[in-house]
């Protein structure tokens, strides 16, 4: 059996699920491929033909190699192919996106045939995709004297690649699809469970929405040949829960354009909208691909003659409609006077938002990332050849109020800013390109991730990037075939690549399958950070985390930087005093809960949290900037004081040590580098040279929220309300209710205490919960499971270090063991604790599962319909979020306790505490704390 013919039996496979062949990535493939194509009288040759052409993936694959190679000897004249003439085999080279393209390219234009190198040149002239190696071969020889590299760098410098491009039609036609009302997560687009099948983008695409909707968008795409679909969260935000590449690729499959003819299922350009527009993480990922993301506003409150909001009898808004987007209505979006309008002409709302010079220039170029690499090739060109760079590219956006002072995410733009007007303080608006510190990716998002950094022609990590982390978390409960076979050639990749992966590709460790986001938060070492990772809750409690789709992943990891508006903050203060008997995980949900009351609307939404929390070291501070991803904030910035900062730079150090003496060190010495980051920033805070990041006096904040911790009296639980009979909010996060709400009467047929939103301190709450309670009552009876997942090993080890690890085996059912893996999701649970290996669990959503119909009380963030737990033919699945102690007596009990019983179960334990820091704390070096 040769590959080809492997090839052929997975094609079959592949047509029996009404599937196309998969492209080729495999070098080992194409070269059988291209020898059949060479023999002349082979019976595979025409077959061949069609994969070589129209089947090869572009970039770095190995296939892409073997095609570049082969098509150089096509040029050369060393091959003949009746099918393929030279002018042929350049118009494919010029669709590959670099890496041995770009390569070959160059061997010819620099060559010694005249007409081959002109040739060369002009296509090499299309291409943004050039590095380091790529740009110093054309330096050199430009500095030989060489007149075809002079040729191309003028070009370059001129930015033809981008100006010869086709403007933007200024009438696009569109045909609306409700996808669903209220707010649309992107599992809906591309759901967690169908996570293993990403990378395979024709396959993943069969999950989108549902089959049913599926016909229908190619209903109307036939109905409507002229117009593009736009998918619609009617009455809702559009893609919240992540960014999730892999949705707008499912979006662009079924409604956009395909980017190359030689190039299957990589489309780009799709059309999304919401009421209330989309996501930020999520619109991020639409301009990756050059879409078009649009803020409705079709729904608006209704207000008496004095403008006054007209409410219902519960208290909320009155919604009417401004105009129509029912399924098939047909609009129109003028790019020049950016404006939606409806088919005759008559105007809707403006959509200027969507239409910023940057966006345009992503719309044009196909996706942002031929925007990034092309202004780096023509500030590169221009250098060389020493002369000024046309002005061709929208300017950063640059927004300066004088006597104005900077919020703490503007300070931090403000010293990672790259190339921006010398000595310009920045303040919020100002779009950037700003350099990247830690950058960190997962593996459900990697794979795809993988693809990117191929198709960019990208080969090694930016040096400019402090810590890069590959996680094996999202996969971590079941080592199943899917797993066994993606996150092995994933780790190896990435490690190649220069990241610290949490498996060792060579097996030497220990499988690391801590979660990414509490990684990540141990080696963010300076609090003047940008970091950015492959998930929505890439939040951490020092420096500024973005979370962010597969693709700009890879741009961060490829360039070490990402461009970005500066956001506004909102700032986030505490008064009063946290009872005893509270948690602080109760304070996150009272700050979503108190900030609707005080302004009506989400504040959050779109914009910076700086939460002034500085007593609390960064785990636990932790648990409020994770939540922020569901407030629908962009990001969130925790102000600590220097003391609280220097422990919490100490502990990271630790880990990241642990991580050293375990063996993750990558060869480059990525990790102790970050140590002595670490080191730097303890003796700039201790010397006083530089103290903790705090904003300035007179920053200006689009909104204040001052949290009462004196008004928080119970436990309280965000529950998705799925029956609310106002579709839009279900599945929200809004709806924050204290427990009392629910008389004990509310049944909990599973709990869960894991994902990145707990920590240490939360296991050791449970562990001791399960002491007292068998002391009260001599022993300790379930009556609905409880799943525990430590978020990382390195919690397990302290965990049986202090004693807290022996109580919880003491009462498990079932406890994790490395050396055997399950291999088989869980469908069913007993009624007893179940220690799971650690990594997200049930909030992934990909691996394990509630039981469909179930009521599951979570420590978690996903509330998501079919999330956690799917729906039964009888009762809709619920997914609410509380703390550790309230999920846990809830499982013990099977249903939600009482304001007394939950006192009496964690009287005497330390629950997180949190009091407001003083005005000036004790041993304080900051001047202006």
């Amino acid at each position: 059996m040769s590959l080809y013919t492997d090839y052929l039996a997975e094609i079959e496979t592949r047509k029996g699920e009404g599937l196309h062949p998969k492209p080729i990535d495999d070098g080992a493939l194409l070269a059988e491929i291209i020898a059949q194509i060479k023999d002349t009288g082979n019976e595979h040759r025409e077959g061949s033909l069609n994969f070589f052409i129209y089947n090869t993936l572009p970039g770095t694959t190995s296939a892409a190699s073997e095609k570049a190679k082969f098509l150089k000897e096509i040029i050369l004249g060393e091959a003949a192919v009746a099918e393929i003439a030279p002018e042929f085999a350049f118009e494919l080279l010029s669709h590959m996106k670099g890496g041995p393209s770009v390569g070959v390219l160059l061997d010819l234009a620099l060559g010694d045939d005249a007409d081959t190198a002109k040739q060369a040149a002009e296509v090499l002239k299309t291409q943004v995709f050039l590095y380091d190696a790529d740009t110093a071969r054309l330096a050199e020889a430009h500095a030989a004297g060489n007149a075809v590299a002079k040729d191309i760098l003028e070009s370059y410098a001129e930015a033809e690649f981008f100006t010869k491009l086709p403007e933007i039609d200024e009438e696009i036609k569109i045909v609306t699809y409700i996808a669903g009302e209220g707010d649309i997560s992107t599992d809906l687009l591309s759901p967690g469970a169908e996570a293993h099948s990403r990378a395979d983008r024709e396959l993943h695409g069969k999950c989108m929405i549902s089959e049913e909707g599926q016909k229908e968008i190619e209903a109307l795409k036939a109905q409507h040949p002229d117009k593009q679909v736009m998918l619609i969260a009617e009455k809702g935000t559009m893609g919240v829960g992540s960014s999730r590449m892999s949705g707008v690729n499912n979006v662009a499959l079924w409604t956009g354009k395909q980017a190359s003819p030689y190039v299957p299922f990589v489309n780009y350009a799709p059309v999304v909208a919401g009421t209330n527009g989309i996501s930020p993480i999520f619109l991020t990922t639409v301009g990756v691909t050059g879409g078009i993301g649009l803020d409705l506003k079709n729904w608006v409150k209704k207000v008496d003659n004095d403008g006054n909001a007209i409410l219902d009898e519960n208290g909320d808004s009155i919604l009417e409609q401004a105009y129509s987007v029912e399924t098939g209505t047909v609009l129109k979006i003028n790019t020049k006077s950016h404006m939606l309008l409806s088919e005759d002409g008559k105007e809707l709302v403006d959509v200027a938002s969507s239409f910023t010079p940057q966006k345009m220039e992503f719309m044009k170029a196909g996706g942002s990332y031929a925007i990034v690499f092309g202004k780096k090739l023509q500030t590169f060109a221009a250098e060389t050849l020493g002369v000024e760079a046309r002005p061709v590219f929208a300017k950063s956006k640059e927004i300066t109020h004088e006597g104005q002072g900077l919020t703490a995410v503007e300070k931090i733009f403000n010293k990672n800013a790259v190339g921006t007007t010398p000595g310009k303080t920045l303040h919020a608006g100002s779009d950037v390109r700003v350099k990247v510190n830690i950058v960190g990716s997962q593996d459900t998002t990697g794979l795809m991730t993988m693809q990117e950094l191929e198709g960019m022609a990208a080969t090694v990590v930016s040096p400019s990037v402090d810590g890069a982390y590959q996680s094996g978390c999202h996969t971590a409960s079941v080592w199943d075939v899917k797993a066994q076979a993606n996150t092995p050639r994933l780790m190896k990749f990435m490690n190649e690549f220069g990241l610290v992966t949490g498996r060792d590709p060579k097996g030497v460790y220990h499988a690391m399958t801590d979660v990414i986001h509490k990684v990540l938060n141990d080696i963010t070492v300076d609090d003047w950070s940008v970091i950015i990772g492959g998930d929505s809750h890439t939040r951490m409690s020092k420096g500024v985390a973005f979370g962010a789709d597969s693709g700009t992943v890879a741009l961060a990891l490829a360039t070490g930087e990402a461009s970005m508006p500066i956001p506004e903050s909102v700032k986030v203060t505490f008064k009063g005093q946290m009872q005893d008997y509270m948690d602080f995980r109760d304070v996150v949900h009272a700050t979503q809960a108190q900030m609707l009351e005080q302004h009506g609307d989400n504040v959050f939404q779109g914009r910076v949290i700086e939460v002034h929390i500085g007593t609390l070291l960064a785990d636990q501070a932790f648990t409020f900037t994770d939540w922020t991803a569901e407030m629908k904030a962009k990001a969130s910035v925790c102000i600590s004081n220097d003391e609280t900062l220097i422990g919490s730079l100490e502990l990271a150090k630790h880990r990241i040590q642990i991580m050293i003496d375990k063996g993750m060190e990558h060869e480059s010495g990525m990790l102790q580098n970050l140590i002595n980051i670490a080191d730097a920033r303890i003796a700039e805070i201790k010397s006083g040279e530089k103290p903790a990041l705090r904003p300035d006096d007179n920053a200006k904040y689009f909104a204040e929220v001052v949290v009462d911790l004196d008004a928080i009296l119970e436990p309280m639980i965000a529950d998705p309300d799925v029956n609310n009979d106002d579709v839009s909010k279900r599945y929200t996060h809004d709806t924050i209710r204290p427990i009392s709400f629910y008389n004990a009467e509310k049944t909990v047929d599973l709990g869960f205490v894991g994902s990145c939103m707990v920590h240490k301190g939360d296991i050791k709450i449970a562990a001791q919960m399960l002491k007292n309670l068998e002391k009260a009552e001599g022993k300790v009876e379930f009556k609905a499971p409880l799943v525990v997942a430590a978020p990382t090993y390195n919690i397990i080890d302290e965990l049986k270090e202090e004693g807290d690890w022996e109580v919880l085996e003491k009462y498990s059912g079932f406890t994790f063991d490395d050396m055997f893996p399950k291999q088989k999701a869980r469908t069913e649970y007993e009624n007893i604790l179940y220690l799971e290996r650690p990594g997200c669990n049930l909030c992934m959503g990909n691996q394990e599962k509630a039981a469909k119909g179930d009521t599951v009380l979570a420590t978690s963030t996903r509330l998501f319909q079919g999330r956690v737990v799917a729906d039964s033919p009888e009762k809709k699945g619920e997914s609410l979020l509380a703390s550790t102690p309230v999920v846990v007596l809830s499982a013990i009990l099977g249903r939600t306790p009482t304001l007394e019983e939950y006192k009496a179960a964690v009287e005497g334990i330390d629950l997180t505490k949190f009091a407001p820091p003083l005005e000036v704390p004790a041993g304080a070096k900051s001047a202006h704390f």
